[in-house]
Parts: C-alpha cells; sequence; structure tokens
C-alpha cells in the first residue's frame, strides 16, 4: 500500500495524525449526563499549566476536542479501538488460528514521539479491545507520556455483564460528562461495530495492567464503572 493510500485510510478511521485533531460537526445524539470524579481530578490536576498536550484515544468527540482547545492546549485524537478492528492486523498461523499482531498495529498506531503528552483519555478502551493489544498499548501511552503524564480510564465491574453498552464519552464541564450510546451488546449503529464487553479488571488487575507507572488512584464506581487516575 503507497503512503498516500496508508494516509487516506488512518483519516477515516481516526488514526494518528501528525497535526492536532480539528472538530467535526457535531450531530444531534441523545446522552445522559453524570459526574465524573476522575475528570474532576485530572482538570485540577492540569489546572494553571500553559502549552499542555493532551490525546484522546475513545471515539472522537468534538466536544472534548473543543474543551480542551479553549484551555490553550493542543489536542490530539485517535480512535484506537476502532482502528483495531482493521483485518490488515490479523494474522493465521500454520494451523489457521487467528491472533492479532500488535508490532503491526502499533507500527501504525499511537506514533508518537515519546514523551508528548501531558495527559491520555482513555475511557473504557481496555474493557472492549483484543486481549492481545492491551497491554502493548498501555505501555505505548506510558512511551508517549511526559513523566508525570496523567491517564484516565474507566473500567466496569463485575455487575456491568457482556451485554453492556458501548458510549462515546463527552467532556461537559469540569466533573461531568455526556454519555452518548453507540451500541449495546452486539447490536450495530451504521459504521460503528457492535462492542462488545471483553473482559472486566478488578482492581488488582488494573494494578497489575499499569505497574510500571508510578502512581494509581481509584474513584467510588459509578454506574458500573470504577474511575481510575494513573500517574506515569
Amino acid at each position: 500500500m503507497s503512503s498516500v493510500a496508508q494516509s487516506l485510510r488512518k483519516l477515516f478511521r481516526g488514526g494518528s495524525s501528525a497535526e492536532p485533531a480539528q472538530a467535526p460537526k457535531p450531530r444531534p445524539q441523545t446522552r445522559v449526563s453524570r459526574r465524573s470524579s476522575g475528570l474532576g481530578e485530572l482538570t485540577r490536576a492540569l489546572a494553571g499549566r500553559e502549552g499542555l498536550c493532551v490525546l484522546d484515544i475513545g471515539p472522537t468527540s468534538p466536544d472534548n476536542i473543543q474543551h480542551f482547545t479553549d484551555l490553550g492546549y493542543k489536542v490530539y485524537s485517535e480512535d484506537v479501538l476502532l482502528a483495531s478492528c482493521d483485518r490488515q492486523y490479523v494474522s493465521s498461523d500454520a494451523e489457521g488460528k487467528q491472533a492479532v499482531d500488535e508490532k503491526r498495529f502499533l507500527s501504525d498506531n499511537l506514533n508518537y514521539e515519546p514523551q508528548t503528552f501531558d495527559a491520555v483519555l482513555c475511557w473504557d478502551m481496555a474493557d472492549y479491545m483484543e486481549e492481545p493489544l492491551v497491554k502493548p498499548v498501555v505501555a505505548r501511552l506510558w512511551s508517549v507520556l511526559k513523566p508525570g503524564g496523567l491517564v484516565l480510564a474507566f473500567f466496569h465491574t463485575k455487575d456491568a455483564g457482556p451485554d453492556a453498552p458501548f458510549y462515546r464519552y463527552h467532556i461537559a464541564g469540569t466533573d461531568n460528562i455526556e454519555l452518548q450510546l453507540l451500541s449495546g451488546g452486539n447490536a450495530r449503529n451504521g459504521s460503528t461495530p457492535g462492542w462488545r464487553l471483553q473482559r472486566v479488571f478488578n482492581n488488582r488487575h488494573i494494578e497489575n495492567l499499569f505497574r510500571d507507572y508510578a502512581n494509581i488512584k481509584f474513584f467510588l464506581a459509578r454506574d458500573n464503572v470504577r474511575e481510575v487516575m494513573i500517574k506515569r
């Protein structure tokens, strides 16, 4: 595939971009609003700092882009979960068993210079992503974060169930988010895959996943989702 074709492919699936993300025109959607303790903690940690750079690896949200650009930050948006569904990253062994090629995936995605970002919005990506990619993606985030950089991540509790709805998270204030339903269980919504919960992490699993990071803080779970802020 030519370099031009690869660039166009990334543009339309939300892959890495050499320039900060530009907000697309929003579409009216029904959303549910709730308070986010994790977002509030992140907001306070970043307050008063200038020239910050933020990476959002969830489904693209014009509200999130606008929120950070209004603060004078650079913001990059890359839908890592959607990119992981690309069949070019699936290979077969001699017995015909299929597996995700994490090395090839990371050669095309989250491809930033080391220590680029001050914060990453991870949302609940780890709960829905194929198992072989989760740890490599978390390790790549460590690499692209600056020392002391922060990750905001959500994890479902055991009460969520495999048919837990999948949301796009929109920042709607310093400690408030709006949840936009994209799919539930195996349902499909236009070109959006029917994301299905792959696993449920308990606190010990989360600590192990981020064991190379300096600090981790848990917040009280809401709506069967626990919020976590991790410091690099």
